[in-house]
């Protein structure tokens, strides 16, 4: 009988456990079993939906002595497991209240009503208390056990005549216990499937955003103007699945392809209302259908959207718009790619942004360290050269020549890279200057190599050089010898000047790039700024220094950047 029973049992719950795979495939039950938090009127449909699954458990079940062996357990205990104590109890209240009110089973009514909805209790509890409780079909199935055994004690306490219901139990027990409780780790081992699917396409769309980024990164890293824009729209349309994709700013079209392009043009202004929403409210919009993407272009074959701002800080700025061919063929699997590229995109506008500025500063610091070019030596410079004019007139006549093209080179300097060579020629003509001042108390080295390939900022060097000229040999009282020096490493080639001057006291080499600490070595500072802000942090200025001894300052320029011509970028996003 027992083995009967069994038999007869796993057929009926073969039932439930096929509606539960049909309930795994609809996209509004994905969406409720993968969302962490779930609203009240969401919790009470699926209460409702689980009271169904435990009602439709009642009318399969056997007829035994007088009672129902059934597996009304598996959707009342399921509901629970997945969407809390609210629902676990609302489809125990169901399923147990029809069960009791149809007055089906016999003396057990009670008793089974009672015990479906402390089942669906303690699926609901139960679950909180299992970490990852939503895939553990093996804890599931362990409390569903349990969750029978104490609907057998029920019924033993509640149901009368106890002979009956003892006589009951010691019949149904094992085959419920074990059928249900199977079947209930089935249907969670079901739901498993959701969330594996769920980060399948998450990881796929991980990867989709990731190489998307690779391609329109660098096309977005020389600024967010008109032509890296079409082209960011046609890397994302090649990339995806989109009938289309486009680029906003708050008032145009910037960019169109794909599907439509012969009449959603660029430079034409926005005319969809969604899109207008977006750009007010600064929130993402799904256009379902063609009449919400607004489109005048009969037979356009734009049928959906999906539309997301883009920020520049908080301010938004533009719009990415994602459209498919068909009417509600937005998926969330495209809304949550628009939202990562328009994360993206907003990060790269406000770097952009950035970069430009800081091209900007770049280029008033160069024009600021122009017009610091010091007066004095101008000054002294010219008395050199007036008093060489009667009594040394070549000598006279090529300090002007190096006069000429100290300051012409110095002033035609823009911000972009120059050649090591051109800078050296700059620091030969101002110490020609200098030694023409000084004589033979200023010694000059260059060890060079004769074929170095190296880009470097200009007026980089030629302040440093300066620096030991001044602060180092013209203190020491018989002079000193100034040695600049470049040396080719794998990564960099590293810049030195060193002097055997009077040296820098310690107390005042640890302040000596302190910007706040007012230092006379402000053309050090000036250099050490630039270096980092065009390298790296760690690309700034390496001083050493003796009393008595001397100083040697070293720079490093990294190799990569030795061939690199800076453009300006435009920024452009309104």
């Amino acid at each position: 009988m027992v083995i009967d029973l069994l038999n007869s049992l796993m057929n009926r719950g073969a039932i439930i456990i096929i509606l539960a795979f049909l309930l795994s495939k609809i996209p509004l039950f994905k969406k409720l079993v993968l969302k962490k938090d779930i609203s009240l009127l969401e919790k009470l449909a699926m209460g409702i939906l689980f009271g169904i699954f435990g009602i439709i458990g009642t009318y399969s079940g056997i007829p035994v002595h007088g009672a129902i062996a059934n597996s009304r357990v598996i959707g009342v205990f399921v509901g629970g497991w997945l969407g809390g104590p609210v629902v676990g109890i609302l489809s125990g209240l169901i399923a147990g209240g029809h069960r009791w009110a149809i007055d089906i089973g016999g003396f057990t009514a009670f008793a089974c009503a009672l015990s479906t909805f402390v089942e669906g209790a303690i699926g609901g509890f139960g679950s909180r208390m299992i970490k990852n409780m939503k895939i553990s079909w093996l804890g599931a199935l362990a409390l569903g056990a349990m969750a029978e055994i104490v609907q057998m004690i029920i019924i033993l306490l509640v149901a009368k005549p106890f002979a009956d219901a003892l006589n009951l139990v010691e019949l149904i027990w094992f085959p419920m216990v074990f059928v249900n409780s199977i079947g209930i780790g089935i249907f969670i081992a079901m739901t498993q499937n959701i969330f594996i699917e769920h980060e399948r396409i998450g990881a796929a769309q991980a990867q989709l955003a990731l190489n998307i980024a690779n391609k329109t990164l660098p096309v977005l890293r020389k600024g967010f103007h008109m032509e890296s824009i079409q082209k960011t729209a046609e890397i994302i349309y090649e990339m995806t699945n989109v009938a289309a994709a486009a680029i906003t700013d708050t008032e145009r079209i910037l960019a169109h392809v794909g599907e439509g392009c012969d009449h959603h043009l660029t430079g034409n202004p926005l005319m969809t209302k969604i899109t207008k929403e977006v750009i007010a409210s600064g929130e993402y919009r799904v256009a379902k259908r063609p009449e919400e993407i607004d489109c005048n272009e009969k037979g356009c074959k734009l049928m959906s959207a999906v539309i997301v701002p883009l920020f520049d800080r908080d301010k938004v700025v533009g719009t990415l718009k994602l459209y498919k061919s068909d009417k509600m063929g937005i998926t969330s699997v495209d809304i949550q790619l628009a939202l990562g590229l328009a994360q993206l995109f907003s990060t790269q506008i406000e770097l952009s942004k950035l970069e430009y500025q800081n091209k900007l500063l770049a280029k008033a610091e160069l024009k600021a360290l122009q017009a610091q070019i010091n007066p004095h030596f101008l000054f002294n410079a010219l008395n050199t050269i007036v008093s060489f004019v009667r009594t040394k007139p070549e000598e006279a006549r090529e300090l002007i020549i190096h006069l000429s093209d100290y300051f012409r080179q110095s002033l035609q300097f823009n911000s972009g890279d120059i050649d090591l060579k051109r800078e050296i020629k700059n620091i030969e003509s101002y110490l020609a200057l200098e030694r023409a001042r000084f004589g033979e108390k200023l010694k000059i080295i260059y060890d060079l190599p004769e074929n170095i390939d190296c880009m470097i900022p200009p007026l980089i060097l030629q302040p440093v050089v300066e620096n030991a000229v001044k602060h180092g040999v013209f203190n020491k009282d018989e002079g000193g010898t100034v040695i600049i020096r470049a040396v080719e490493k794998d990564e960099y080639v590293e810049l030195s000047v060193e002097d055997d001057g009077i040296g820098i006291d310690p107390s005042e080499l640890q302040d000596l790039l302190q910007e706040e600490k007012k230092t006379d070595h402000i053309g050090l500072i000036n250099v050490d700024k630039r270096l980092k802000a065009q390298y790296g942090i760690e690309y700034g200025l390496h001083i050493a220094s003796e009393v008595g001894v001397g100083t040697i300052v070293k720079m490093k320029i990294p190799k990569e950047c030795h061939e690199r011509r800076e453009k300006d970028a435009v920024y452009d996003c309104r």
